[in-house]
C-alpha cells in the first residue's frame, strides 16, 4: 500500500526561517571568534575546565591591579624622595650659614631672613599632598600634617610661651641682650628641645601619625610606602630653623648667640644624616616596587599566554564557518522570497 506525504509552502517557509535564525546566530558566534580569535562562549567550549580559565584570569586581573597600584605608588615616593632631596639641600646650604655666622658679629642679622624662609619650605615641603593625599602624614592622609608657624599659631604660641617664662621678658625686648651663654644653654637643652619631642611635637606642630602607608606590591610582599612629618629629622630642622629665626638672636650677646648656633650646627647636621638615611631607605623601596613590578608584567606574559592557549579558536577554520554560513542564510532567504511568490491564484 502507497502513502503519499503532503509538503507545503507554509511548512517550507516555517523551516527556512527557522534554519535562517539559526544560521544568523551561529553566524554571530563565528564572527566574533574570527575576530577576537577566541571562543564566543567559553564555559560552554571549555565545559569542565573553565574553573581553570577563571582562575587564570583572576590571577591576571589581580596582577594588572597591583601595576596600576605600583604605578599609583611610585609617583607617590618620586614627589617624596623629591621633598626630601630638597630639604636635604637646603639644610646643607644653611648649614654654611650657621658656620659662617658663628663667628661674624651681628651673625643673627645674617642667618635670621633664611632661617625663617628655610623654616616655611620645610613646612610646605611636608604639606604636600598627591592625588589629593598628604604625603608625609602617615595613615592620616586627608589632613594636612604640619600646621604653619605664624601669629596665632599653636607653635607660635608655645614658643613665645616658653620664652617668656624662662626669661621673664619676649624675643622683641631689649632685655634680650642680658642672656647669659648659660642660660640660653639651659633653655635650649631642656624647655625647647621638649618642644619638638612627643607630645609636644604632635599637640602643636604635627598632626601626622607615626605609623606610615602601607602597600601590597606583589602579590608576596607588603612595603612602607610613605614618609611620616614625624621623622627626627624633620624635627631637627624644624627646631634649628626656629631657634634661628624666632629667639631674638640678633639682641643677643656674641657669646650667647654663639651658644645658639652651636646648638642649630649640631641639629642641622644630625639633621642631614637623618634625611640621607631616610631618603635611602625611600630609594630602596622604589626599587622593590620597580622589581616588583617587572615580575608582575612577566607572569602576566605567562597567564596571558595560558589563558590563550585554553580559550582560542583558528582564525581561518572560523572565517571559512562565517563565509559558509553568510552563503546558507543569503540562499535561504532566496528560496524564502521564491516561496513567498507562489500562490494557488496563479494556477486559477
Amino acid at each position: 500500500m502507497m502513502s503519499a506525504n503532503y509538503i507545503s509552502t507554509l511548512m517550507l517557509s516555517s523551516s527556512l526561517r527557522s534554519s535562517i535564525t539559526n544560521n544568523q546566530a551561529a553566524l554571530s558566534k563565528a564572527s566574533t571568534e574570527a575576530t577576537t580569535g577566541r571562543f564566543a562562549d567559553v564555559g560552554l567550549e571549555l565545559g569542565a575546565t573553565t574553573g581553570g580559565d577563571v582562575t587564570l584570569r583572576a590571577d591576571w586581573s589581580f596582577a594588572d591591579q597591583l601595576i596600576d597600584t605600583n604605578e599609583l605608588v611610585s609617583g607617590r615616593l618620586d614627589v617624596t624622595q623629591n621633598r626630601i632631596t630638597q630639604l636635604g639641600t637646603t639644610a646643607t646650604d644653611f648649614l654654611k650659614d650657621l658656620i659662617a655666622a658663628r663667628s661674624t658679629d651681628n651673625g643673627g642679622r645674617i642667618v635670621l631672613p633664611p632661617a625663617s624662609a628655610n623654616l616655611q619650605d620645610l613646612i610646605g615641603a611636608l604639606n604636600v599632598s598627591y592625588n589629593g593625599s598628604y604625603l608625609f602624614s602617615g595613615v592620616n592622609t586627608a589632613n594636612m600634617p604640619v600646621t604653619a608657624y605664624a601669629t596665632g599659631s599653636a607653635s607660635k604660641n608655645q614658643v613665645d610661651a616658653d620664652f617668656l617664662a624662662t626669661f621673664g621678658f619676649s624675643q622683641s625686648s631689649g632685655s634680650v641682650a642680658s642672656i647669659t651663654p648659660a642660660q640660653m644653654q639651659t633653655f635650649l637643652n631642656t624647655t625647647f628641645d621638649a618642644e619638638f619631642a612627643s607630645p609636644a611635637w604632635n599637640t602643636n606642630w604635627s598632626t601626622a601619625t607615626d605609623q606610615v602607608m602601607q602597600s601590597r606590591i606583589s602579590t608576596t610582599e607588603i612595603a612602607d610606602t610613605s614618609v611620616s612629618a614625624n621623622q627626627t629629622g624633620f624635627r631637627k630642622l624644624a627646631e634649628a630653623y626656629t631657634m634661628m629665626a624666632d629667639l631674638g638672636n640678633a639682641k643677643l650677646s656674641q657669646e650667647t648667640f654663639q651658644v645658639v648656633v652651636d646648638k642649630a650646627i649640631s641639629l642641622v647636621g644630625g639633621a642631614i644624616t637623618d634625611l640621607a638615611t631616610l631618603g635611602g631607605s625611600v630609594g630602596t623601596v622604589q626599587q622593590r616596587i620597580d622589581s616588583a613590578t617587572d615580575k608582575l608584567k612577566t607572569q602576566q606574559d605567562i597567564l596571558n599566554n595560558q589563558i590563550v592557549g585554553m580559550e582560542k579558536v583558528d582564525p581561518t577554520e572560523a572565517s571559512v564557518r562565517v563565509n559558509t554560513l553568510q552563503t546558507q542564510i543569503q540562499t535561504a532567504l532566496a528560496l524564502t522570497s521564491q516561496l513567498q511568490k507562489i500562490s494557488l491564484i496563479n494556477y486559477l
